[in-house]
């Protein structure tokens, strides 16, 4: 039986390079779902891929929508008793120009309550050997964020509700203006991210003694800087920007690593090397 995957927001920019890359990767012998929301977007990435000579399947999923996270994941379970490699990589995107109070719920909604909601509906469908990486960024280590708010991302202790009550807090205290004052950072990307990396580090506590005679392996990744319509608005110099399919390849790296393999685990890994999540102290 081939390898059966999924990808979120696989309809556009690194989503798509990664369905690209793990229909070549996985051959005729295996199952790559392109997961999209819009069913015209998918569908007219489905057929850009066709032509390449893919042939991924498309699944509509929404990750703003519990139900339509946990149906998509029956659906698979149904059809192939598991799933061997989840990629979570659906992301929102935030503009410069739109203050972040008018756009911090449906982030976190979507990159972070999205991550919680593929933890919680794929997590039990994972098969042996499966693989689990959810799409974060290097702003996800705790080296992002100012020392006072370090407890608040305690992940030895933490649960998924634990992280998503920190997540809904930090978006009141910015929809109240109140942010600032408490430490956050000017830009509501990096918590974001930490509070993805956070959710992955509780799943793979959580997980851990099943994960180790199962051979499952749960990451987070930094594909790096990716030249991308949500990442142009932020940086003035894209030339150093990977492009989407340079980018897939590290994420693929992490996403089919071979039986056997323990370590990394449980970490944010960029271009294969783990970024600690607690920086340790210097001099």
């Amino acid at each position: 039986m081939g390898k059966v995957a999924i990808v979120t927001g696989g309809n556009q920019g690194l989503g798509l390079a990664l369905v690209r890359g793990l229909c070549r990767e996985l051959g005729e012998n295996g199952v790559v779902y392109l997961a999209a929301r819009d069913r015209g977007r998918g569908e007219q990435a489905v057929r850009e891929l066709e032509g390449e000579g893919s042939s991924p399947r498309l699944e509509l999923l929404n990750v703003r929508d519990d139900a339509s996270v946990r149906q998509c994941a029956d659906r698979l379970a149904e059809r192939h008793g598991g799933v061997d490699i989840v990629i979570s990589n659906a992301a929102a995107r935030i503009s410069p120009g739109v203050p972040n109070a008018d756009q911090v719920r449906d982030f976190v909604d979507t990159n972070n309550h999205g991550t919680r909601r593929m933890i919680e509906a794929f997590g039990p469908r994972l098969r042996d050997g499966a693989r689990f990486v959810v799409v974060a960024s290097s702003f996800g280590t705790l080296a992002s964020l100012d020392p006072r708010l370090h407890q608040r991302f305690n992940t030895e202790h933490m649960t998924q509700a634990d992280v998503a009550k920190v997540m809904d807090a930090y978006v009141d205290a910015v929809e109240a203006g109140r942010a600032t004052d408490e430490g956050w950072p000017d830009w509501i990307n990096p918590p974001s991210k930490v509070g993805q990396v956070a959710a992955v580090r509780v799943m793979a506590r959580d997980m851990a003694e099943e994960a180790a005679w199962r051979d499952i392996i749960i990451n987070a990744a930094c594909p790096g800087l990716v030249d991308t319509a949500a990442s142009r608005p932020w940086f003035d110099d894209m030339t150093e920007a990977l492009s989407p399919d340079q980018a897939a390849v590290d994420v693929l790296w992490l996403a089919t690593l071979p039986v056997g393999t323990r370590r990394p685990y449980g970490e944010l890994v960029q271009y294969r090397t783990v970024l600690p999540f607690i920086q340790e102290p210097t001099g």
